[in-house]
């Protein structure tokens, strides 16, 4: 509501804005300057006569709710972008070795698998890595019995964004691959007994021979799974972080991207 006070000074008179949903608004600024006596004259309808008017634009600084969740929906994107970033990265993919890894780690899981069916005293683990390509991961971890016979077991893992700092590997299938000999180190005691499970094999119908020679699947499907984090990656180091904390350290087995453009 405007109001004069009289003075012998002009007087700035501001009408407040109507409320309205679009940002820019108009205010009307009223100056009155008085007689040469300091008196006011007023209009006809007994408001005072203005001698000048004048309109300004004056934008809002009061943001609304739109304006509020854009600006939320924009620094959560931005977030999603570093994650996102990390797991569509061309160093993500590739054959990775694991040089350490923890107690929840599918590595740990497919050695365990092993050792449970071979007595640790003649089996080694001689090798456990990674394959990671189009959002899969398989672990493949490989004992050798008495230095001569190899055996081995695949993990196939599927990879998922899991919230903004989270990504989760579930457990789709496990394969138990069919032995592998070596048959210039395998101790003569033995030799008979695997030259008779060789002539086995061969008498078994083709489908079942096929069967076992590409391994013995085992079905995971939402059995196990497990949350973890990317917490550093370049061309040669990949490290990953569990729910605990506990660091799972792996090292580039082929050539980069960026190497493999040099080439």
């Amino acid at each position: 509501m405007a109001c004069s006070i009289a003075t012998h000074t002009p007087l700035l008179v501001v009408r407040p804005p109507r409320r309205s949903s679009f940002p820019p608004s108009t205010c009307s600024l009223l100056v009155e300057n008085p007689d040469r006596r300091g008196n006011y004259g007023k209009s006809p309808s007994g408001r005072k006569k203005i001698s000048r008017e004048c309109r300004a634009m004056v934008q809002q600084t009061e943001q609304g709710p739109s304006a509020a969740y854009a600006k939320e929906m924009e620094r959560l994107s931005a977030k999603e972008s570093l994650l996102l970033a990390l797991f569509r990265s061309p160093y993500l993919e590739g054959r990775w070795n694991f040089e350490w890894f923890g107690s929840g780690s599918p590595g740990l899981f497919a050695a365990k698998f092993l050792f449970e069916r071979f007595p640790q005293a003649v089996a080694n683990l001689s090798k456990l890595d990674v394959v990671i390509k189009d959002g899969y991961a398989n672990i493949s971890a490989s004992v050798k019995l008495l230095n001569s016979i190899e055996s081995g077991f695949i993990i196939s893992t599927r990879l998922t964004v899991e919230g903004p700092l989270r990504m989760k590997g579930e457990y789709i299938e496990g394969i138990l691959e069919y032995p592998k000999f070596n048959e210039a180190s395998i101790p003569q005691q033995l030799r008979g007994a695997l030259d008779q499970a060789a002539s086995t094999m061969q008498q078994l119908p083709v489908p079942i021979r096929d069967a076992v020679a590409g391994g013995l699947k085992v079905p995971l499907g939402g059995t196990f799974e497990r949350l973890f984090m990317i917490s550093y990656l370049d061309e040669e180091i990949l490290i990953i972080r569990d729910t605990a904390g506990a660091p799972e350290v792996l090292r580039r087995l082929d050539p980069g991207p960026s190497q493999t453009a040099q080439l």
